[in-house]
């Protein structure tokens, strides 16, 4: 039996304190008990704008304060009784309030409303119904001593928070850093790694990414972990305006949400709404040298997201975009060093086949100048040597200048022209004469009458030379070489083709480029530079026309050179 308990087991009476005048006075606990329902309406009132925010109502917004009020009832003549109490309520309650995202005002805002409720019970009560000045400051003393509880909570909670972040972007480095190292072209499947990690630091169930090359406007792969990840990873690559990557990308806000995937209006595939995710927060992750990027968690229940949690979906997007821009300046580098060292092997090749071209013209140049050097008195019966030696000095002399023109070309400069009105029938018949006194009776010639036009002569017919020298290289060895000439409207065209390999897609793609050759070609026997398609591509595009290819089993294979009637406007301007 408790001391200020009466005989025989009854309750006490409620206790009262004697006022200054020596009126027994109303503690606050009674107070409370006497007005429990009008102080909470009242509290629920005043602090139900901070919670509608969130979407909160009923019970799971009043579940805690009810339960904190009671035990300031509970206290008659025991004050500090039931401090472990409220201190495990105020707990609870901050726990609660930083999962619906209120901010720590707004908490130690809600202590100060039920102050005011409590005090306002008693306004306009008479003096013995109001509880004693030491009453009321040992109140608002608790009071003060629980928004000092929810400001410390918050602090701890922040620390803790960020320590959290730091060790996830420690972990998003250190998975990244891996990735670098083992050099691979998997980047789907660290993307998956990395949004694991995601999903465990956000406490979501589900995670994707989405990353788009802009200036090309080209997927370059989505991926996604956790809950759904097959129907979220397909969803991830629309970029509809009325999707939600969609929304995400052209937002203007920092985040974007759904509060319900079941119910929303955008497009999602029947599937991913059945899948049981239902809220989405999706970040934009900033430009890296055009590449866009969107990441997204997804819930299974239907909530609001917190402030906190959209942070830290930012800090995590933002930590994902460094690693993606170090991956992507890491790729290009390792396709910077792979260029050089094909460059280098390019330069190889090219030495060895210079030096083996070089020297037949220049040796036999060399042995008939000192043939003639020898016996000077014989020259007037040595003119066919005088005639070698002034072939072979032509073709050093060609090689040369076709070097200096890729080389050109290759620095994306225009190889310069002498212009002149000429006649394309006339120069490709020319060439096939040419090719074949050389190389037999395999030529044929189908031009239409006077195709004319101000072009370079001596251009056009190193072009033309070129694809038909290739044609006899890298053609059927039986079949005809045929070249066309033709006029359609203002465009003239001389087309080679030929029969035999086709030339692969992948080749079709590099063939014009300086120094560059079909694998066909590698394997051929027979050496070359890898200019002669470079050329013919220079001509071309200094002429302000265009070279391509055609190639494949049933056709065979054919190289036409498009040109404009006059190449005069395409030229540069003097400066």
């Amino acid at each position: 039996m408790r001391r200020d308990e009466p005989a025989g087991g009854e309750p006490p009476a409620p206790m009262r304190t004697i006022g200054e005048r020596g009126v027994a006075m109303a503690s606050v606990a009674e107070n409370i008990r006497q007005h429990r329902e009008e102080i909470i309406h009242g509290w629920s009132e005043q602090a139900a704008h901070a919670a509608s925010a969130r979407g909160l109502d009923g019970p799971e917004f009043k579940n805690i304060m009810p339960a904190y009020l009671a035990s300031l009832a509970d206290e008659e003549g025991l004050p500090g009784a039931h401090a472990n109490t409220r201190k495990a309520l105020i707990e609870s309650h901050v726990a609660a309030r930083l999962r619906q995202g209120f901010n720590v005002a707004e908490v130690i805002e809600e202590f100060a409303i039920l102050g005011r409720c409590i005090t306002h019970a008693w306004a306009n009560a008479p003096p013995e119904a109001r509880p004693s000045a030491r009453d009321v400051e040992r109140l608002f003393t608790e009071l003060h001593g629980a928004s000092t509880a929810v400001a410390e909570l918050f602090s701890r909670h922040l620390l803790e928070d960020e320590q959290t972040e730091k060790r996830y972007a420690r972990l998003l480095q250190k998975g990244a850093s891996e990735a670098l190292m083992e050099g691979t072209t998997s980047l789907h499947r660290h993307l998956k790694g990395a949004l694991e990690l995601i999903v465990e630091a956000m406490g979501a169930q589900s995670a994707a990414v989405l990353l788009y090359e802009v200036e090309e406007e080209r997927l370059v792969t989505a991926a996604a972990a956790g809950m759904a990840s097959e129907h979220l990873e397909n969803y991830a690559t629309s970029m509809s305006p009325a999707s939600f990557p969609g929304m995400v990308a052209a937002g203007g806000e920092e985040t974007s949400s759904i509060l319900d995937a079941g119910t929303t209006p955008l497009e999602l595939s029947p599937r991913l709404r059945q899948s049981g995710l239902r809220s989405l927060l999706g970040v934009r992750l900033p430009f890296h040298r055009a590449l866009m990027g969107i990441l997204f968690i997804g819930l299974t229940e239907v909530r609001e997201f917190t402030a906190r949690e959209k942070a830290r979906l930012l800090s995590l997007g933002q930590q994902l975009s460094v690693h993606l821009d170090n991956a992507k300046l890491y790729a290009k580098l390792r396709e910077k060093i792979e260029a050089l060292q094909v460059e280098r092997g390019l330069r190889e090749h090219f030495v060895s086949v210079l030096a083996h071209d070089l020297r037949g013209p220049l040796s036999a140049a060399k042995s008939g100048a000192q043939l003639l050097l020898r016996h000077p008195e014989r020259l007037d019966q040595r003119r066919d040597m005088a005639l070698r030696i002034e072939r072979s000095i032509e073709r050093t002399d060609q090689m040369v200048r076709d070097l200096l023109d890729a080389n050109r070309i290759q620095a994306g400069q225009r190889l310069p022209l002498r212009l002149d009105t000429c006649d394309l029938g006339g120069i490709a018949r020319e060439v096939v004469e040419e090719l074949i006194a050389i190389h037999g009776d395999r030529f044929v010639l189908h031009a239409e009458e006077r195709v004319r036009g101000v072009w370079s002569a001596e251009e056009l017919r190193r072009a033309l030379w070129n694809l038909g020298s290739n044609a006899i290289k890298y053609g059927s060895a039986t079949e005809p070489i045929t070249l066309t000439v033709t006029r359609t409207g203002d465009t003239a065209r001389a087309a080679v083709h030929n029969r035999g390999p086709v030339i692969a897609l992948a080749d079709q793609e590099q063939i014009f480029k300086p120094f560059t050759r079909t694998h066909s070609a590698q394997e051929d026997p027979s050496k070359g530079w890898g200019l002669g398609l470079a050329l013919v591509w220079g001509c071309a595009q200094a002429h302000g026309g265009s070279v391509s290819v055609q190639s494949d089993a049933a056709t065979g294979t054919t190289f036409p050179l498009t040109l404009p009637p006059d190449a005069r406007p395409y030229q540069p301007r003097e400066p």
